[in-house]
């Protein structure tokens, strides 16, 4: 008897247009209320972002390089600085997992094997890395090779209800990333 196969599917929400961080955080809060008060269903939010910053729980100041040049939001989920802006999906999970296992890495590793299969399917080779959070690729060209994060993963729990989620880079301009340090990562790049 497996009972994730009697559970309801999550609401899937698509957003046209490019939705304020503000506007995303007020529904995010109230929908994950609503979920653990169990007055609504699971929700899956894919968006855009107007051009900015989030700090993560782990966030340290100093990889805020140009806190000028874009809004800065404290985001309250897992991970450091983050961009959001157009030509990033960004896929806000809100899932109770008190119906699908109070596990947070099997959570994190569900995310990952998500996006690692999307990718997939648009012929991109999506890897993960040990020590580092979210899905990379590798690069080469013509004598070189690198790894740079296509897709970040940043979560927030709140009576073992998620919100946040992913961000994955479809096709945004790379050089809005250059005011942070991307999750922390020095010795990487991000791509698209």
């Amino acid at each position: 008897f497996d009972t994730m196969t009697e559970m309801q599917m999550p609401e899937w929400i698509t957003s046209d247009g490019l939705v304020p961080y503000p506007d995303a955080l007020a529904f995010m809060e109230a929908r994950v209320a609503a979920i653990s008060a169990g007055t609504a269903d699971e929700a899956i939010w894919l968006l855009e972002h107007p051009p900015l910053y989030t700090a993560g729980t782990s966030a340290r100041r100093e990889d805020l390089t140009d806190p000028d040049r874009f809004p800065v939001f404290e985001a309250g989920r897992g991970g450091q600085y983050t961009y959001h802006g157009p030509g990033q999906r960004v896929v806000y999970v809100m899932l109770d997992l008190n119906k699908r296992g109070r596990d947070v890495r099997a959570f994190v590793a569900a995310l990952e094997a998500w996006i690692i299969d999307a990718l997939a399917a648009f012929n991109v080779t999506g890897e993960l890395r040990d020590g580092r959070v979210g899905v990379w690729v590798e690069r080469k060209g013509a004598g070189w090779s690198r790894e740079d994060k296509i897709a970040a993963i940043g979560v927030k729990l709140r009576r073992w209800v998620s919100f946040h989620g992913i961000s994955l880079n479809v096709e945004p301009d790379l050089s809005h990333f250059s005011g942070i340090v991307p999750c922390g990562q020095t010795e990487h790049g991000v791509t698209s």
